[in-house]
């Protein structure tokens, strides 16, 4: 009688071993699986032109549906501060005691306007373009990106209305209008640092759209838009630790630093001290540290 010899087939370890050679062997890799970080830096910056596109793209149609158009993108800041002036500055007096307070009103709402607009689009940058993230391979930091760099555009739009008004009451151009270009580039980093963040928070838990709101509306009472905080803290005695807290609120340093460079009356003495170097270190810390917390996940936007 013959015997029927059977070869045992491979334990699921070797197999595995086998299937990952073969794939290696012939240049495959797993669809989807997260590049490197200098392999993921260097493809978002190989699709630069797509972002800055995109955010083009995206601020000429926030408005179309408008028979005013662009114009809102002036207008709408605007009729933000007239609100907040009325409220804050008529019926609540915290106007007194600050000099040019309308240009310092002003200047703190569009500088806010540029932080709130950006975290708010960074919670739905994933979540909101789950068709594009699932059809197109790209690096996914490129939408907080683009979504910030379009509320940068919203800002310059306003700028020039701030020029206007600043020209209107009496302040005139000067040397030091010049430091608001490196607050701007130090602000955009931090917004899209920040907006990486909640676009990965947003990716797996959509609902953070519904409390950012919160949350935000809370931040701008304590960032000094509509008050002053270096005169509320020279009249009080609340506890160090809230007035440095105060201080160093990164929303509050980039307001004051735009308003020292774009305000005569406003002095550096009613800046906190090492303001530059708090600027700098939140820009880094949340430009770097929210690109490397999102790049961490970027295998499971899209899937679920």
């Amino acid at each position: 009688m013959s015997q029927v010899l059977h070869t045992p087939p491979p334990a699921p370890a070797q197999a595995e071993d086998d299937l990952g050679a073969l794939a290696a062997r012939h240049g495959l890799s797993v669809s989807g699986a997260r590049p490197t970080l200098p392999a993921y830096v260097r493809e978002l910056w190989a699709r630069r032109h797509f972002i800055t596109a995109f955010a083009t793209a995206k601020l000429t149609a926030q408005y179309s549906q408008a028979k005013l158009g662009q114009v809102w993108q002036v207008a709408t800041p605007l009729l933000n501060a007239a609100v907040y002036y009325f409220i804050f500055g008529v019926l609540l007096g915290t106007s007194r005691g600050v000099s040019d307070y309308i240009p310092f009103l002003v200047t703190g709402v569009f500088i806010w306007t540029f932080t709130q607009s950006s975290i708010m689009a960074g919670t739905r940058a994933i979540s909101g373009n789950l068709g594009l993230v699932r059809a197109l391979h790209f690096p996914r930091a490129a939408l907080p990106i683009s979504f910030a760099l379009q509320q940068l555009q919203q800002l310059l739009f306003s700028m020039a209305a701030l020029v206007v008004i600043l020209l209107c009451f009496g302040v005139m151009p000067a040397a030091s209008w010049a430091l608001a270009v490196p607050v701007l580039v130090l602000q955009f980093v931090f917004n899209a640092g920040v907006s990486m963040v909640v676009a990965r928070m947003g990716a797996k838990t959509p609902d953070i759209a519904q409390l950012m709101p919160f949350l935000l509306r809370t931040w701008m009472y304590v960032s000094g838009v509509m008050w002053s905080i270096d005169a509320t803290l020279r009249h009080s005695s609340m506890p160090h630790i809230v007035k440095t807290l105060l201080e160093i609120n990164p929303a509050a340093v980039y307001i004051d630093l735009t308003r020292f460079a774009l305000i005569d009356s406003f002095k550096a003495h009613q800046l906190p001290h090492h303001v530059w170097a708090y600027a700098v270190g939140w820009a880094l810390l949340a430009g770097v540290g929210g690109f490397v917390y999102f790049w961490k996940a970027e295998e499971r936007y899209g899937r679920g």
